[in-house]
């Protein structure tokens, strides 16, 4: 007898028999079949035919009985914005040596007319060339003079040439400004590298690609996370006017995954310029352009540096005089913090070294007193690198979260040994210890640093692997962990947890199908993993 669909249930519109279908709902086994209508979840069986009640005639039907099925995940830390402006750059991540590197940004400049800019990658690190070394201005003008050219390392870190420098209006003469650095070499000659905000001048003279452009841009960097099985992406850098570009996308159906947007402050430096932001926030707010692809979600701020600028308590390797960098008086922070939340939005702030980690709880534990009740995760820790134990029992019991991205120890490991030294570097993302004393962890890879990609962040939460080898295994967390950090905590905190993060009738059809089970394949078949299917809102986004 076939079996009748339950009173009332349209068929579906997509079902999928596999092994397993992990819900991640506490105390649920896993399922054998799933089926999802109109976007959402809306029935799971034990049995693999057990739902076949369900098919129509326009329902597809996947038989996938090696597969296993999981939520869709998170990447709760990375800049798809990023992502999206150096698709078509050079792709010097690619190369090994500085003269593979040159090469390929000469190959470039021999097809690209006189006059315009060349801009590579942006996730590569120099500690993985064989030289361990930025290229340089002179360098650069070796490859090219026809053409301003910048060479990009991650968000902070440019290399420029001559054309670009003189673009920019740096010279001998300029002087860095606070918070940021112009290198020099030991004649004080120009090497062509800036640091944090010394990269603003670059910012106001690049020129701006189209929107047909941009929209371009994202659709396949969105593609590309959601290749790897991301669903969601909280991106951390999101210029404020680049919304309305973000909108354009999704309106035009680019966006392959979902996007929670914290807008970038680091610009904002003055309380007039913090309100001129909220203002630009409370006007898109106002329009009702939130839905569920994309939301708005607050104000990233940063309050130290990275690999070369985290403020530590104690001073860097080899440099007794040099602690690090605050980007930010905490009076000062203070006062923007206190400006965002009161308006109704919420605040992630970067904080890299454990002095960087205790000036920002300080903060944060007074913005906690003037604000009693403040609704838990509107203040949020991106990353807490290095935090010591005592900084770890005050955001827990302050209730800060906290997100993590081993994708960004893995790359970034050999470049910050050199700079604090090995202890310090094992110290880094002590996952094992937050999650036992009870924070809110979630996971990410903080792209161009660190690679995005579901299961590549699982393996690296799970064995400590990175370019250094083995760092720090103490921390190591177990794969259902890590594998929690991107979905169920991930949903807590953005606060959709009733709708995303598992898979249980009702929620959103977010999932991935994986040709092997990550939680019980052996742990390095975990780091090349993919999944052969991504859904996102019952839409297939991704099938290999």
């Amino acid at each position: 007898m076939t079996p009748q669909p339950p009173a009332g249930q349209p068929p579906a519109d997509l079902l999928i028999r596999a092994a397993a279908v992990h819900m991640l709902v506490p105390g649920e086994p896993p399922r054998r079949a799933i089926a999802v209508t109109d976007g959402r979840v809306t029935a799971l069986s034990p049995a693999p035919d057990g739902l076949d009640a369900l098919i129509g005639p326009d329902t597809e039907v996947v038989d996938a009985p090696g597969s296993t099925v999981l939520p869709a995940f998170d990447d709760t830390h990375t800049h798809l914005v990023l992502a999206a402006h150096s698709v078509h750059g050079v792709p010097v991540h690619r190369a090994r040596d500085l003269a593979g590197f040159l090469a390929l940004i000469r190959e470039r400049a021999a097809r690209t007319p006189a006059g315009e800019w060349i801009r590579t990658t942006i996730n590569w690190q120099e500690v993985l060339l064989a030289e361990q070394r930025m290229p340089t201005t002179e360098e650069l003008d070796a490859a090219t003079t026809d053409h301003p050219v910048l060479v990009r390392r991650g968000a902070y870190n440019m290399v420029l040439n001559s054309a670009a420098l003189r673009l920019a209006g740096i010279t001998d003469a300029s002087e860095a400004p606070p918070g940021g650095v112009i290198e020099r070499d030991e004649r004080g000659r120009l090497t062509g590298r800036l640091i944090n905000r010394a990269v603003e001048p670059v910012e106001r003279v690049l020129p701006s690609p189209t929107l047909a452009e941009r929209i371009d841009g994202l659709r396949a960097a969105s593609a590309d996370y959601a290749a790897t099985g991301i669903g969601t992406v909280r991106d951390c850098l999101v210029p404020v006017e680049d919304l309305d570009v973000l909108d354009a996308a999704r309106a035009e159906g680019a966006l392959a995954v979902r996007v929670r947007a914290l807008v970038s402050g680091f610009a904002a430096r003055t309380p007039e310029q913090v309100d001129a932001l909220l203002d630009r926030m409370d006007a898109w707010r106002a329009d009702g352009r939130d839905d569920d692809r994309l939301r708005l979600w607050g104000v990233k701020f940063g309050i130290d540096g990275g690999f070369e600028a985290g403020a530590l308590e104690e001073p860097y390797q080899g440099q007794p005089c040099y602690h690090g960098r605050l980007l930010w008086e905490p009076d000062e922070l203070l006062e923007a913090v206190d400006r965002v939340v009161r308006r109704g939005w919420r605040v992630g702030v970067h904080a890299w070294g454990d002095r960087g980690l205790r000036v920002l709880l300080d903060v944060f534990e007074r913005v906690l007193k003037r604000h009693p009740g403040l609704a838990p995760g509107t203040l949020v820790v991106e990353h807490g690198g290095l935090a010591r134990p005592d900084q770890r029992a005050r955001a827990v019991a302050l209730g800060i979260p906290v997100t993590v991205q081993h994708p960004l120890l893995h790359d970034g490991a050999l470049a910050q040994q050199r700079a604090w030294g090995e202890e310090r570097t094992a110290a880094l993302f002590p996952l094992r210890e937050w999650l036992d004393e009870g924070a809110l962890l979630t996971g990410g890879s903080d792209f161009p640093v660190g690679p995005y990609g579901a299961m590549v962040s699982v393996w690296g939460m799970t064995t400590r692997g990175t370019t250094a080898g083995v760092v720090g295994p103490e921390h190591r967390i177990d794969r259902a962990e890590a594998i929690a950090l991107h979905t169920v905590n991930a949903a807590r905190l953005t606060g959709e947890d009733t709708v995303r993060g598992s898979l249980r009738p009702g929620a959103f059809a977010d999932l991935t199908v994986w040709p092997l089970d990550p939680l019980d394949c052996p742990v390095d078949a975990l780091r090349d993993l993919l999944p052969s299917r991504t859904v996102v809102n019952g839409r297939t986004v991704h099938n290999s």
